[in-house]
């Protein structure tokens, strides 16, 4: 369901999404895969399981192959649990049953020293307390639904229907409804320079 309504959702602005069956660590190792990958130039990385989109794709040859892209120029995107696999850490539940008690496990670490708070607006800004004491040095993202925090010109900009809040430790939360987002660290240099290696020629 997520994929079809993600090609509904983006056939507006004339993209035409394939899926990338990636489901299973064994998916991600899986070298064709790996190299439709490689030869992508948009990337979605849709809603679902918070822990399982970063555990999945981490140090994989898809997931490899997507930074690789990306670090080529290709846009790297995602909603909700794709949205919060894309920073340093992804935050998953606590424990069972429970939904607002998080705790932090490795990302993706394109945006570095960060996790993003999804559905800010409806449930996820009651994550915080958990949240920040998960980790207390990062700067933690707040995004409303149908909205999003977008790196374009090197800055990071709100837009869509809702507001962005950013949390930096030891500053006061600013919500921004547009423009630019002040205190997000940038795309990580160190995954771009990572990628690079990968390319090259052995």
């Amino acid at each position: 369901m997520a994929v079809r309504h993600a090609q509904k959702w983006f056939q507006r602005f004339g993209l035409d999404l394939l899926e990338l069956e990636v489901y299973t660590k064994t998916q991600a190792h899986n070298a064709q895969l790996a190299e439709r990958a490689a030869w992508a130039g948009f990337f979605y990385l849709p809603g679902g399981d918070p822990g399982l989109v970063a555990s999945v794709l981490r140090d994989s040859p898809v997931g490899n192959a997507i930074i690789t892209a990306w670090a080529n120029g290709a846009a790297l995107a995602g909603s909700s649990a794709g949205a919060m696999a894309i920073c340093a850490d992804t935050l998953v539940r606590e424990s069972f049953p429970g939904h607002t008690q998080r705790r932090a496990v490795p990302g993706l670490d394109v945006v570095p020293g960060a996790a993003v708070l999804p559905h800010h607006d409806t449930f996820g800004a009651k994550w915080y307390p958990s949240a920040r004491a998960a980790l207390p040095d990062a700067v933690l993202i707040g995004i409303d639904e149908r909205t999003c925090a977008m790196w374009e010109s090197g800055a990071w900009r709100c837009m869509g229907a809702g507001g962005v809040t950013v949390y930096v430790p030891g500053n006061n939360p600013v919500r921004s409804m547009s423009g630019v987002l002040e205190g997000i660290p940038q795309p990580s240099a160190q995954v771009r320079r990572a990628a690079s290696r990968r390319r090259r020629p052995t």
